[in-house]
């Protein structure tokens, strides 16, 4: 029997908050500043997407692993080189073959060069499913995503440019001498990642052949952005997220903001998108420095005006084959992407033939679905990469009830 599941309510926000500040300590994360390390000429830029144009020991990596920070090249949104950095951590141990490679695609970190994941002392602690993949034999590649660490704006919850930069963080992967990495991966990503993993299974074959992809695995990903703002537009956090991608997509893509905010909640947009976050729910505190943005701080509804409305639909996953069977994390009382629509998402992967595992996380919030889904995610990942059948959910999956 189906479970049908009530999406109306979930746990009251403030305990969300105390949570999230008891993990981090409740204190402001203030990550490093890009050095000459992500600088790079143009002339550095010519080359085969995926080259590695620079690369560094990075100390740290977990027992029996070796880690570099690296910068590699990719392909911008125009077609044009550009530059891209990450972090390849690889077993220390020998193999006989090529590693396989999993791919990991972070959650949102900011968006301006600063909030990159490879600038963070922690960094090795924000992938979840790292020790097992590498216990495994795996080789672990985590893009920063253009813009992130490199020059700024990042392009945020663009999703050509994500699966760009995951698929060329594998080829980086398998071009670092230091690593004997396979072209055989799968993608692992979580929020914005999950969003980057679907995007890198569309546009696998097409962008790049020459890789084999085995498995998409996401964790509540976004998936439908124009509803996701919609949600999002009620809390605290889901506005933060909302003035990330109305900053970025205004740079990015020259959608103009004039007719949509005030003078006083540009400028709180402008400070926010300076702003980075460990987490999602560091956003909470961050709004206490940015009351300027309420409920109708936006004038309208995205969904409504253009040129956002088809940006949104055309950065939305969509019914679009994912390329690879697909595994799915979500949390029941996830207040940032809903339940519901993670769910619609599952089923219409299903009608278009892809297998569906999906992991249901009773009672779990927004980061359950990538912490505690992760062992899940990696013994899915493993039963691809070995060449298992993919096993499917779509004749179990949950039902939503309408909500009232």
């Amino acid at each position: 029997m189906r479970r049908i599941v009530n999406v109306r309510t979930g746990p009251l926000l403030g305990l969300y908050l105390a949570a999230f500040m008891l993990l981090t300590g409740g204190c402001a994360i203030e990550p490093g500043t890009p050095g000459p390390f992500y600088q790079v000429e143009r002339s550095a830029l010519a080359g085969a997407p995926g080259n590695i144009i620079r690369s560094e020991v990075f100390a740290g990596a977990p027992t029996g692993a070796r880690a570099w920070r690296v910068v590699y090249r990719s392909t911008g949104l125009d077609g044009e080189p550009i530059a891209v950095s990450g972090v390849i951590v690889a077993p220390e141990r020998p193999s006989d073959a090529p590693q396989k490679v999993v791919a990991w695609a972070h959650g949102t970190t900011g968006i301006v060069s600063r909030c990159a994941p490879s600038l963070r002392r922690g960094f090795f602690g924000s992938v979840p499913g790292l020790k097992a993949f590498l216990d495994r034999g795996y080789v672990v590649v985590a893009t920063d995503y253009p813009g992130l660490g490199t020059p700024s704006p990042h392009p945020y919850l663009v999703g050509t440019s994500e699966g760009r930069a995951v698929l060329d963080s594998v080829r980086a992967a398998m071009r670092m001498p230091e690593v004997e990495a396979s072209n055989e991966f799968a993608v692992w990503g979580h929020s914005q990642g999950g969003h980057a993993a679907l995007y890198t299974g569309q546009l696998a074959a097409s962008y790049a052949p020459d890789l084999k992809l085995a498995g998409v695995a996401a964790a509540a990903p976004a998936t439908d952005l124009t509803q996701l703002l919609r949600d999002d537009i009620d809390s605290a956090p889901g506005r933060v997220l909302t003035a990330y991608a109305l900053w970025s997509w205004n740079r990015v893509y020259g959608a103009p903001l004039d007719n949509l905010l005030d003078p006083s909640t540009g400028a709180a947009v402008d400070r926010i998108a300076e702003d980075c976050l460990e987490g999602l729910f560091q956003a909470l505190l961050l709004r206490r420095h940015e009351k300027a943005l309420e409920k109708d701080f936006i004038h309208g509804d995205l969904s409504d005006i253009e040129p956002w409305r088809s940006l949104l639909v055309n950065n939305s996953a969509g019914s679009a084959a994912t390329g690879a069977p697909l595994f799915i994390a979500q949390g029941s009382a996830d207040m940032l992407v809903r339940p519901r629509v993670t769910i619609s998402y599952a089923h219409s992967a299903c009608r278009a033939g892809t297998p569906v595992s999906f992991d249901w996380i009773e009672g779990g919030d927004h980061l359950a679905a990538a912490t505690k889904g992760a062992d899940k995610a990696a013994d899915w990942i493993a039963g691809r990469l070995e060449g298992a059948a993919a096993p499917s959910d779509c004749d179990k999956l949950p039902t939503v009830a309408a909500p009232g």
